[in-house]
């Protein structure tokens, strides 16, 4: 795994992601070199060719990404990623030839980028099949000894299934059905793999209960042999992107690294939402004459939704919004958005799914009551409760709340207990390794949050 703006990604997706750009630049660099000529090199160095290649690369990536084919594993068929590969080349076809056609000094010469995206879409599809392949052979997957046999081992183990980017096979734990394990059991098991050539990478530590079970002298050995030993709560942390709650406890928080509040950090990512939030402003404050004017026409009622939530620290703040429900939707009392909610209007709910509404939030951060990245903020109502709940809620009120934030990007909306507890996960993780960089990525992933329109409710 590769830590990079302190969020971890395996280092094969990186190494993926390598490759394409040189396939994609390639392919244009080749279809230039073939069709323009003899002079192919001054239209590269010349004509600005190499930045013109450049520019489509980074869009073609940028494409790939979107489709969430850099991200997570979610295809439950293969074909599916060969599928989204034509979207991606259909779209920057369409993008090409429009901009072409408009704007012909875009152009590199006669038929480049015809050639070169039939060039790349061959060569993609060509790739794809060739890293399915590659990342399945032994000699690149790293061999992986579960210790334990509890939920937390058997949560462990489906997650290393299912995370084939993750380039780990699981070859020996203990199922569910010895709960009961003793020592002894482990023991013979990892005394299988001692030798100058131990039989496994990696041992990841997931026992419910070490005091009695936990065979000390076995992983000592094998460390000594060149073995990874690795907690099971660093594992998942690493490939989900959350702090697990399950297992989580104060001596663990109090040890971990993270969750430092740094003054000159913290100011530096003040001005970067004080700057992100008036540019932000600037550019909407054209459109709020027309969003006021289909609030007022979609339903009677006040253009803008005040309403009480938690901030840093505990201190309560007015949030403002644009209304999106019906007046008075909730008179009987506080109570999370619903799938289909009856009380959303219908520009209500384009508004929610766009986050048009949340445009007077802005001001919020202006004034200091929110930061552009952080832990949605809740109303006092449901932080009481929830606070009684889950563990180690309060925490997210360490820092200022956000109107997006490594929840939102990752997870969906949350309307349960079970959903909200999910949600605090991601954000102990942000407020752990809170960082500049950390709030960029955050600030990219939400254009895709909201074009494709995820996570609202």
């Amino acid at each position: 795994m590769t830590r990079l703006f302190n969020v971890y990604y395996p280092t094969r997706t990186l190494a993926r992601l390598f490759c394409e750009v040189i396939i994609v630049g390639g392919s244009f660099m080749l279809a230039t070199i073939l069709f323009a000529g003899p002079d192919w090199r001054l239209i590269l160095i010349y004509e600005n060719g190499l930045l013109k290649i450049a520019g489509v690369t980074a869009f073609t990536l940028l494409l790939t990404y979107y489709f969430d084919l850099y991200g997570p594993r979610r295809f439950s068929e293969s074909w599916e990623i060969y599928f989204r590969l034509l979207l991606v080349l259909s779209v920057l076809s369409f993008v090409l030839a429009g901009l072409v056609y408009f704007f012909p000094e875009i152009d590199i010469g006669p038929d480049v980028f015809l050639v070169g995206a039939s060039f790349l879409a061959i060569l993609l599809v060509l790739w794809r099949g060739a890293y399915e392949w590659i990342i399945g052979l032994p000699l690149f997957r790293e061999r992986v000894y579960v210790l334990g046999c509890g939920p937390r081992a058997h949560t462990v183990v489906e997650l290393l299934r299912t995370s084939r980017d993750a380039g780990m096979e699981v070859v020996g734990w203990k199922g569910e059905s010895e709960v009961h394990g003793r020592l002894d059991r482990f023991s013979a098991d990892l005394r299988a793999f001692h030798g100058p050539k131990p039989g496994i990478d990696r041992v990841i530590v997931a026992m419910e209960d070490r005091r009695d079970s936990m065979p000390v002298r076995e992983l000592l050995n094998l460390r000594l042999c060149g073995v990874v030993i690795e907690n099971s709560s660093t594992l998942m942390e690493r490939l989900t992107g959350k702090l697990q709650l399950d297992g989580l406890n104060p001596s663990t928080l109090i040890f971990t690294e993270g969750f430092r509040m740094n003054a000159s950090e913290q100011i530096f990512r003040r001005l970067l939402s004080l700057a992100v939030s008036f540019t932000a402003l600037l550019i909407c404050l054209p459109f709020v004459p027309l969003i006021i004017l289909a609030v007022r026409l979609s339903s009677p009622g006040s253009i803008f939704f005040r309403q009480t939530r938690v901030g840093q620290r505990g201190r309560l703040f007015t949030a403002y919004k644009f209304r999106t429900m019906w007046q008075d939707a909730e008179a009987q009392g506080a109570a999370w958005a619903t799938k289909d909610d009856p009380r959303i209007t219908t520009i209500g709910r384009f508004m929610r799914n766009t986050r048009i509404d949340e445009i007077p939030q802005l001001w919020n951060v202006l004034r200091g009551d929110m930061a552009f990245v952080g832990p949605r903020p809740e109303r006092p109502e449901f932080v009481r409760w929830l606070s009684q709940e889950i563990p180690f809620y309060d925490l997210r009120h360490m820092i200022r709340p956000g109107i997006t934030g490594w929840a939102q990007v990752r997870y969906h909306y949350g309307a349960s207990l079970e959903e909200t507890k999910h949600k605090l996960e991601y954000d102990l993780y942000y407020v752990k390794h809170q960082s500049i960089g950390l709030d960029l990525l955050i600030m990219f992933e939400t254009i895709k949050t909201i074009i494709l329109r995820r996570g609202a409710q």
